[in-house]
């Protein structure tokens, strides 16, 4: 089963992947491994299962919480953040100090995990998502499946699958291999096609385009890596915008970082800044799902220029922000309004940068 068939289907047989055979690199048993249910606990969760290939890598199943959070393999527990599209998550750069002094890089939202490997064991074991018990029940669990033990002691060492830890490493860099892949970063959007003199822009979307990038209105000081080709819409650095908590999810800790590296009361409520890639088809929005429109988000952060007291969404001012100090003023107070036109612009460019497989998805 090629990828493409993965991206455009809701569902898979995992049987027919597993038994397609051999694993002949780490991303080919990475692939394979982003859809075992026998990863989790209970045997009902998959890494796809909260990273739907078929919705850019996000979590479309309806719960109670309206998609704020996620809910774990036992069908009761959650998780206590939003989670994030996997689009684009191989360009993530490793935690790091930047040249200008600031955190950036690192994965989930407070970069807690260094690498990508890192970050692809810890839904594993967390008893709030995957819940599996141990690195040993890992190793019984692969060992039962024999394409998956016979491709690691290929790939990584016979004696791999006698030491539960290096398993582990195992399935970790499996995972993050196929992560790294280009079904996850294809750069077929729209306006990468534009890029390439493949596609032409709508007055609206250059409108958007132009605005983006301008200083009129700041958005790429944070959402622009200044990549020629090859834009995440990132800088991937740190901060507090003064995200509202969201009151739907009983989460007293939503805004604070579990990062050992940068606990501290300067730290709190700061969260690295996602990729805009996708982000059309991809609500809600912000760490804590707080916000279900895209232009809610644009009128939240024009709040911060302009008379703009309510939530379009609720009718009632914006809530208090899950973090009051560390908010980036500077940075948020720079740039002019945003009128309706402009808005509406920004929307039309935004939804450019959907993945071409996606695409119908805006509809």
């Amino acid at each position: 089963m090629t990828i493409r068939a993965l991206l455009l289907a809701s569902t898979i047989s995992l049987f027919s992947l597993v038994h397609a055979g051999s694993f002949e690199t780490k991303a080919q048993l990475g692939e394979a491994l982003f859809f075992e249910t026998s990863l989790s606990g209970n045997r009902t969760q998959a890494c796809a299962t909260c990273h739907m290939p078929a919705v850019a890598f996000t979590d479309a199943r309806p719960n109670q919480f309206d998609r704020a959070v996620s809910i774990g393999a036992d069908g009761t527990t959650h998780g206590r953040r939003h989670t994030p599209t996997l689009s684009y998550i191989g360009q993530t750069p490793t935690f790091h100090l930047n040249d200008e002094g600031l955190y950036a890089g690192g994965f989930f939202y407070d970069g807690r995990a260094h690498d990508l490997p890192a970050q692809a064991d810890g839904p594993i074991f967390s008893p709030l998502e995957m819940a599996l018990a141990s690195p040993v029940v890992l190793l019984d669990r692969i060992k039962e499946n024999g394409p998956y033990a016979g491709a690691i002691e290929r790939l990584f060492g016979s004696d791999v699958l006698t030491q539960p830890s290096r398993l582990v490493t195992a399935v970790a860099e499996s995972l993050a291999a196929f992560q790294r892949s280009d079904a996850f970063s294809p750069f077929n959007s729209k306006y990468d096609r534009f890029l390439r003199g493949e596609a032409d822009l709508t007055r609206l979307e250059e409108h958007g385009r132009l605005l983006f990038f301008s200083t009129l209105i700041n958005c790429h000081s944070c959402h622009q890596l200044d990549h020629p080709t090859q834009e995440t819409f990132t800088d991937y650095t740190y901060h507090n915008i003064g995200t509202p908590q969201n009151l739907s999810v009983n989460q007293a800790d939503f805004g604070l970082a579990e990062n050992p590296i940068v606990q501290g009361p300067q730290h709190e409520g700061k969260f690295r800044i996602p990729t805009l890639r996708n982000i059309a088809i991809t609500a809600p929005y912000m760490h804590n799902g707080v916000f279900r429109e895209l232009e809610t988000v644009l009128r939240f952060y024009n709040k911060y220029v302009m008379q703009a007291p309510t939530n379009p969404e609720t009718g009632f001012p914006w809530g208090d922000p899950e973090v009051a100090e560390n908010i980036s003023l500077d940075l948020l107070r720079r740039g002019q309004p945003l009128d309706e036109y402009r808005i509406e612009s920004l929307i039309a460019f935004l939804k450019t940068l959907t993945d071409e497989q996606f695409e119908h998805l805006l509809d």
